[in-house]
């Protein structure tokens, strides 16, 4: 999401709200009907829909949030992957997705054990085209002490500060994935970073895919709480004056994407350290794994105040982007093995949570 203060360098400082009834209308631009589902996670007593009501809070490619799941036989939950909500083009493996899901039943299973129940979780039980999970409710679970920061948890798209990440933090986190701290190291993985974003954002098919997702204002986001939501008074403001458009983020030469540019490179600049999650294999199992540990090394992050952005783009599998793919694989792993997920690391400021469908729309048979 854009932030208030790139918006301003995006109209050079030179705007201010309306005032009247116009001002008073940009005030109701916030779209909270679309950030519900956060504030009802938890309400639920039946034991599945209350894991459920905080699964659906995960992290996830794009925010296309595309698990569906059947409650039709008592103590199960059968756990699929809209494939309507497929990334074609930046995902053609449907990699990204598969390790969103993993998000998603880490996630499950930590709220269902703050219930008291342990699950029974068998993966694709029919293959790659059957479900994703089987999910059976059981008695017993730990409470994990993660989960009290399953509220706070974002991915921070906004520059970090400049300071390093403590030592003592870097090596807590080390059980999840591979921290970057060493200064000729990061300005590596940061070049790399920047190439990659340049080219996703620079081949019109990729671009599209993410343009096609924009949700331009409280109306579209509301309608549709999935995608990339770009809302708030300031940017339905520059909306409103034909300074924010679909149109101009296609455009290679247009103002808007020139800025668009600049503010991105601000954010992928400001990186203090990066941490790389990496999988002997790459099967699905190993997807769903390297989600698992995603979403803890996540909430682990928020308990530690830092704050985390994936930046896979150099990770994705089509053609334009296989040069950067072998340099990070090259960078980060080993022969032979994957790079997963990787991403910024650092202090970052708290923003809003991102728009969710309600759990029940997620809901194919109850």
């Amino acid at each position: 999401m854009i932030s208030r203060r790139n918006v301003l360098r995006l109209t050079g400082g030179g705007f201010v709200l309306a005032a009247g009834s116009a001002g008073a209308f940009l005030g109701t631009r916030d779209p909270a009907k679309a950030r519900e589902p956060w504030h009802q996670a938890g309400s639920y007593t039946e034991p599945r829909r209350r894991a459920l009501s905080y699964a659906i809070l995960a992290p996830n490619p794009h925010n296309r949030q595309p698990w569906e799941v059947d409650l039709g036989t008592d103590d199960t939950i059968v756990i699929w992957r809209d494939r309507q909500r497929n990334l074609p083009a930046t995902d053609p493996f449907d990699r990204q997705l598969t390790i969103g899901m993993g998000c998603f039943l880490e996630l499950l299973t930590i709220a269902a054990a703050e219930s008291g129940h342990a699950l029974d979780t068998t993966l694709f039980p029919e293959g790659d085209n059957g479900p994703v999970a089987v999910v059976e409710f059981k008695t017993g679970g730990e409470p994990d002490p993660l989960f009290g920061h399953v509220m706070s948890r974002r991915s921070c798209k906004e520059p970090f500060e400049d300071r390093p990440v403590p030592v003592d933090l870097a090596t807590k986190l080390s059980k999840y994935g591979d921290v970057h701290t060493e200064p000729s190291r990061v300005a590596s993985i940061k070049a790399l970073t920047w190439d990659a974003w340049l080219i996703e954002t620079r081949t019109p098919h990729t671009m599209k895919e993410s343009v096609d997702l924009f949700r331009m204002g409280k109306a579209e986001i509301e309608a549709n709480p999935d995608g990339i939501d770009l809302g708030g008074p300031i940017l339905e403001t520059l909306m409103r004056l034909g300074m924010l458009t679909r149109e101009g983020q296609m455009d290679p030469d247009s103002p808007e994407f020139a800025q668009s540019m600049e503010m991105f490179e601000e954010i992928l600049h400001a990186t203090p350290a990066y941490v790389s999650l990496v999988t002997n294999g790459n099967t699905r199992l190993d997807q769903i794994a390297a989600g698992r540990r995603w979403l803890r090394l996540n909430l682990a992050t928020t308990a530690m105040g830092l704050a985390l952005h994936p930046v896979s783009q150099a990770l994705q599998e089509y053609p334009e982007m296989a040069r950067y793919y072998k340099t990070a694989h090259d960078l980060l792993a080993e022969p032979g093995d994957t790079v997963q997920m990787l991403g910024r690391l650092g202090y970052g400021p708290m923003t809003k949570p991102a728009p969710r469908w309600p759990m029940e729309t997620r809901i194919k048979h109850a």
